[in-house]
């Protein structure tokens, strides 16, 4: 109730890529200068309205001392982009398991309210991947807190990352993991909808919510429109964003954090929104 609002829909703020895209997200061409400090982050999370800001245990002990109002979720694998899957199959191993996480929040006093995992389904690993993340989602549940899993179809044994029929077959399995919220990527099929085709990843889910990846940055307009449709017409439960926040100047990113909100928790247009964002 207190990560949606009472709403049943995720606003996930996603501050994880230090470790996943490296400097690459902070430190570009575009980029405002602000986003090369980790705090940067912090200070997004802790002036916009959110559902839950996700990263990983370390940074959050490095500054929730001084953001302690901030919702928060617990990445507890991750891993960096260097090696590619033209070189090895993908797998991201458990860096803390949940019963730290949930001794953490209980000594630092922060408000830390679920965590999250990353699958890479159809990767050679698999099978490693799925166990950690049954016990994942299990003692999460144990303690009281949501769970997230990230799934990718991800490996030489994938050939298209955005088919819409494999992005419903991931979602299925975060259902048949027990888990709160599926992240997942928006599929993309030649001479489709994108939001008409999303509607079979909800359908697999079932009672498990699906909430879709921001992927990169894209124009302010174009992107409250296709969270609007996800939402609207795919019926997904929320979103998980990342670079179309934080890769801008801090007054920016809290105004575009407020409009994705305002879509995804107080049902507004993607007109009202855009008119949050530009500060009207």
């Amino acid at each position: 109730m207190e990560i949606t609002k009472g709403t049943g829909r995720l606003m996930l703020f996603a501050g994880d890529q230090k470790v996943e895209h490296l400097n690459d997200d902070f430190f570009e061409e575009g980029v405002p200068e602000d986003d090369a400090d980790p705090e940067h982050l912090f200070r997004i999370a802790a002036r916009s309205k959110i559902g839950v800001f996700a990263t990983q245990l370390g940074l959050i002990a490095r500054y929730g001392m001084d953001y302690k109002d901030v919702p928060y979720l617990v990445k507890v694998n991750s891993k960096t982009h260097l090696v590619g899957t033209s070189q090895a199959d993908p797998f991201s191993n458990l860096w803390y398991d949940v019963d730290q996480v949930a001794e953490f929040k209980e000594n630092s006093g922060l408000n830390i309210l679920g965590v999250g995992y990353t699958i890479y389904l159809g990767s050679e690993y698999e099978a490693e991947m799925l166990v950690q993340a049954a016990q994942v989602v299990y003692d999460a549940h144990q303690h009281g807190m949501v769970s997230v899993l990230w799934i990718y179809p991800r490996g030489a044994a994938v050939k298209d990352e955005k088919d819409p029929h494999l992005i419903a077959g991931a979602t299925g399995v975060g259902a048949c993991l027990g888990t709160d919220f599926v992240k997942v990527n928006y599929p993309k099929k030649e001479g489709e909808k994108s939001a008409e085709i999303f509607k079979e990843a909800i359908k697999a889910a079932g009672r498990t919510k699906v909430v879709c990846a921001g992927g990169s940055s894209d124009e302010a307009e174009a992107f409250l429109k296709k969270l609007h449709d996800q939402i609207h017409i795919s019926r997904a439960q929320g979103n998980a964003t990342g670079r179309n926040i934080h890769q801008k100047s801090l007054d920016e990113a809290v105004r575009m954090c407020n409009a994705i909100y305002a879509i995804t928790v107080e049902d507004t247009s993607a007109e009202e929104a855009l008119k949050i964002y530009r500060g009207k």
